[in-house]
């Protein structure tokens, strides 16, 4: 078995990688990936999410952590998105593009050609943006489909102007000139339905005569000749087979596995694979550098039950909104719960925005992955650029045991005195004018911070409840620098054959959600790799 690309990871990534590289009738294209189609309603209607992220499950990886210390000693909680689609499939549809700055920082730091406007024609390429009236920096006509909600929810409505009571601006685009202030997240839906990357690349590339798309495919290996990568080992159906390419190996399979898989093939840190009984063929710092966004949610009851929640009366209405959804595709099964959000500066001393929120229209308490009887609503706040930096690590040679993940959330301080100071945030805004009928002012209605007063009970019950609001990233770090794991055209160093393509390669994380901008690095690479762009 042959072909002149395999491409190790179906997940957003792998899904531009795959259609874009197959667009071109004389290469042919493998996609290896571990889970399945995702193409059941459960991936359709945008709320199963709330079933796909809690749970590991046939959609989710579902990850933990090593213990960590700025946690007390809990253990985190990571999911990843498997089957087609990855993390795009589970994910709560945000559509975010981070800051310029953020680009224009790799680009300094030595990721020459992933300054911003080097990649804003990539965002715009992808994007085809549904609203009517936005600046020409947005996409039209691109395959990931990006849209207003159809349902907007009245209490997110709510959120948006108890900050601007609050103090903050209000914002109607955060893909626009600016990304501060409050307002609507854009999501990846089309026609009330998620838009998972698999339905907007893979789908219309299905009947490409040279596409071959392999679930339940889970990589072990990648195959070297000397120093060049020619193939990768899978275990599919219960038989281990291989794979050989022509031309490249391409590693789309995210910012926990990539790394993964590199190690176990001999790539990595010398002394941590010999540990392990592994003869390291390139000694490079993979899984170093290990980036994510740490998050403090509060939660509190409202005795509302137009509000996500379980109850006698919330289960009926979520019959009629079956009906409503299937009907229509409208109705509150088209939310992606985190309707509305914020990008604020938590300091008056900063050029740009820190922190980021989520609000939720239910009680959701996703990082204790438990459900409350009742209904009510949450906030999410998380530091946009944190400065804490973790590593990933093999627990054995084998690829289908977990690695380790330490992202030592916390271990810098900077980090837990943003989440204090939005924690603060969080409760002005709940106790707003606009919140005053739901009794927002009064902390007795949160679900666990009831008796949380002083910064030093703040600090204490952070550590106590924080967890990751999902964005791991940089275990395989792209720059021009002899610590790099990539070049800035995503080649593997010390080896040929081999690139990496997902969020491993960012240098340090964007500011706001991870989705589009791995879509971005995936357009751009296929690009790089053909040879149409320096």
């Amino acid at each position: 078995m042959e072909v002149d690309y395999i491409v190790v990871g179906g997940g957003s990534a792998g899904c531009v990688l795959a259609a874009r590289l197959s667009e071109d009738p004389s290469v042919s294209v493998a996609v290896l990936e571990a889970g399945g189609a995702n193409d059941g309603v459960l991936n359709r209607v945008p709320t199963g999410a709330a079933v796909h992220i809690v749970r590991r499950n046939a959609f989710n990886w579902a990850f933990s952590t090593v213990p960590q210390d700025g946690f007390g000693g809990r253990r985190g909680y990571q999911p990843r998105g498997r089957g087609l689609g990855g993390s795009s499939s589970i994910n709560a549809m945000v559509y975010l593009r981070g800051q310029r700055e953020d680009y224009d920082d790799w680009a300094a730091a030595g990721a020459t050609g992933w300054g911003w406007t080097d990649v804003l024609p990539y965002f715009m390429k992808s994007e085809n943006n549904e609203r009517v009236g936005l600046g020409d920096s947005h996409g039209r006509g691109g395959p990931l489909n990006v849209t207003d909600l159809r349902s907007p929810h009245p209490f997110a409505a709510m959120f948006i102007e108890a900050a601007q009571q609050a103090g903050l601006p209000r914002n109607d685009d955060f893909a626009g000139e600016t990304q501060e202030g409050v307002g609507w997240y854009q999501v990846t839906q089309k026609n009330g339905e998620r838009w998972s990357v698999a339905r907007a690349y893979l789908d219309p590339a299905r009947g490409r005569a040279n596409l071959s798309i392999e679930t339940g495919a889970f990589a072990t290996a990648i195959l070297f000749d000397g120093r060049r990568a020619v193939g990768v080992r899978f275990v599919q159906g219960g038989q281990v087979r291989e794979l050989h390419a022509r031309r490249e190996v391409l590693l789309a399979a995210g910012a926990l596995q990539s790394p993964q898989l590199l190690m176990v093939s001999g790539v990595g840190p010398a002394v941590h694979l010999r540990e392990l009984g592994i003869t390291p063929l390139v000694d490079l710092p993979v899984g170093d550098n290990l980036q994510d966004h740490p998050d403090i949610i509060i939660n509190r009851r409202v005795d509302n039950t137009d509000l996500l929640g379980l109850s006698a009366v919330g289960a009926w209405k979520l019959l009629r909104e079956i009906g409503r959804w299937r009907r229509e595709r409208r109705g509150m099964l088209t939310s992606n719960f985190a309707e509305a959000g914020a990008f604020v500066r938590t300091r008056p001393d900063l050029a740009r925005p820190d922190l980021q929120l989520h609000f939720v229209i239910g009680m959701v308490d996703n990082h204790n992955r438990t459900y409350h009887w009742g209904h009510g609503m949450s906030c999410h706040s998380c530091p946009l650029r944190p400065k804490s930096r973790g590593t990933l690590r093999l627990a054995s040679r084998a690829t289908q045991d977990a690695p380790l993940i330490d992202p030592r959330f916390l271990s810098d301080e900077d980090d837990l005195d943003t989440l204090v100071r939005g924690f603060k945030l969080v409760r002005a805004i709940f106790a707003q004018p606009a919140f005053a009928p739901f009794d927002g002012a009064n902390p007795a209605r949160e679900l666990y911070f009831q008796d949380v007063r002083t910064d030093d009970e703040i600090r204490a019950a952070i550590r106590a409840h924080a967890d990751t609001i999902y964005h791991p990233v940089g275990t395989c770090r792209m720059g021009s620098d002899e610590r790099a794991v990539v070049d800035p055209q995503l080649r593997v160093r010390g080896v040929a054959g081999l690139r990496v393509v997902d969020a491993s390669v960012m240098p340090t994380l964007v500011s706001g959600n991870t989705n589009a901008p791995v879509v971005m690095i995936a357009e751009r690479a296929s690009d790089l790799i053909r040879g149409r762009t320096g």
